[in-house]
């Protein structure tokens, strides 16, 4: 990890028994020149004391609201200024609920409120309290409201369960802070995305679209604005809050989003083809909704306008990073792809591992060969696609100053 300078953080722990890790994220950020304060629920006492996180950051723990050391007795202001950002790891599924809701009824949840920097929260629960509606709506409203998520992931769990919901390790929370407070690589670049599925009608009701979720995506789109980028994020229709700093598009079908596209990627830096674009539409769409009957049904298609295509063949484009979900023979097929779109890098996956989930696993492939991303978040594989995209785009630029747009 590269060292950050004269950075400070408010770190946040809430009860839960990944507790513990955040003692070691202290440490790894202290060890990179990040000041740390850390302030705690009572619950989190329960599990890891306020004499620890003391030892380890040389400041005193932060654990009362109505702590009459700081002036006037406002903890709850005082704590967030001067911060760079404010870190809560673990993030309970109760205080999750407390953020999405601006309740503030303790130090922390009061601190997060009243805060005038960036927040950024890292979940850890049980499996069933992440995969329930309303946590899944609490997640929801607070990545609209601008809150970075990092994570979960999934594995096993204190409880003896397995599956999603176990807090990021403390080497990638780190990773991640260490990211946000850094240099901002893409700073006055332009980043265009597209997600999600298409839909092209057959009739006023029916249709023709795939299980793209768009959460790889919007991940994308969010491990870029992280980075300082301007982002246009066009995208089909999804169930995902869009990040608010990004411009967004909304479109429906396969033309649509070629449309959007070609208005927003002319001065573009950076273009990352992640939507799952329909590869056929009707040649007609029916004016009613047909009528059920006993004999078949033939639907002419007609094949769509192939958006990345369309960009990596533009003079003087951006740098194109094309998506390959495929179900078999995922190296042949991904090199086809991006040997035939004429693109410098894709990103390629099989479905049955990714779509609609949490994780993801991929392989990027490029004239230097394959790099496999292990089974990870997708925020985080957003983030190693991004940073592998900007070392890809630099070193083309100085091998070719002339053919490529230079990233700074």
């Amino acid at each position: 990890m590269g060292k950050v300078l004269n950075r400070r953080i408010l770190l946040g722990v809430t009860g839960g028994i990944a507790a513990y890790k955040a003692a070691e994220l202290a440490r790894l950020l202290i060890r990179n020149n990040v000041e740390v304060q850390v302030a705690m629920t009572e619950a989190a006492t329960r599990f890891v004391t306020p004499a620890t996180f003391q030892a380890l950051t040389g400041k005193p723990v932060i654990t009362d609201l109505w702590d009459a050391s700081f002036p006037n007795a406002m903890a709850h202001i005082e704590l967030s200024r001067g911060v760079e950002a404010m870190l809560v790891a673990p993030a309970s599924a109760d205080f999750l609920a407390k953020l999405a809701h601006g309740l503030a009824d303790d130090l922390l949840s009061t601190a997060c409120l009243a805060r005038n920097c960036p927040l950024l929260v890292a979940p850890a629960m049980n499996r069933e309290m992440w995969d329930n509606a309303a946590t899944q709506r609490n997640v929801a409203t607070l990545r609209g409201d601008g809150v970075a998520i990092l994570g979960p992931a999934a594995g096993d769990q204190a409880c003896g369960e397995v599956g999603m919901g176990r807090m990021l390790e403390p080497e990638e929370l780190a990773a991640a802070v260490l990211e946000f407070l850094g240099p901002k690589k893409l700073a006055g670049r332009s980043v265009v995305v597209t997600a999600g599925p298409t839909f092209e009608a057959i009739d006023t009701v029916r249709g023709i679209t795939n299980l793209s979720s768009g959460k790889m995506g919007y991940a994308i789109a969010e491990a870029a604005l992280s980075l300082g980028a301007d982002v246009t994020l066009v995208s089909g229709p999804t169930a995902i809050a869009p990040p608010p700093a990004a411009h967004f598009v909304y479109v429906t079908s396969a033309a649509e989003m070629m449309n959007a596209v070609k208005a927003n990627v002319a001065d573009s830096d950076f273009f990352f083809s992640v939507a799952a674009v329909a590869d056929y539409t009707p040649i007609a769409r029916a004016a009613r909704k047909l009528k059920k009957s006993e004999a078949d049904m033939e639907i002419r298609l007609k094949p769509t306008e192939d958006i990345l295509a369309y960009v990596a063949a533009l003079p003087d484009g951006p740098f194109c990073v094309g998506f390959a979900a495929e179900s078999e023979n995922l190296a042949h097929y991904a090199q086809e792809k991006r040997t035939r779109k004429k693109i410098p890098m894709i990103v390629a996956n099989l479905v049955q591992d990714a779509v609609g989930r949490d994780e993801n696993e991929v392989t990027i492939y490029d004239d230097g060969g394959a790099h496999a991303l292990e089974r990870a978040p997708k925020s985080r594989i957003a983030r190693e696609i991004v940073a592998h995209a900007i070392a890809l785009a630099e070193r083309r630029a100085k091998a070719s100053p002339a053919h490529l747009k230079q990233v700074s």
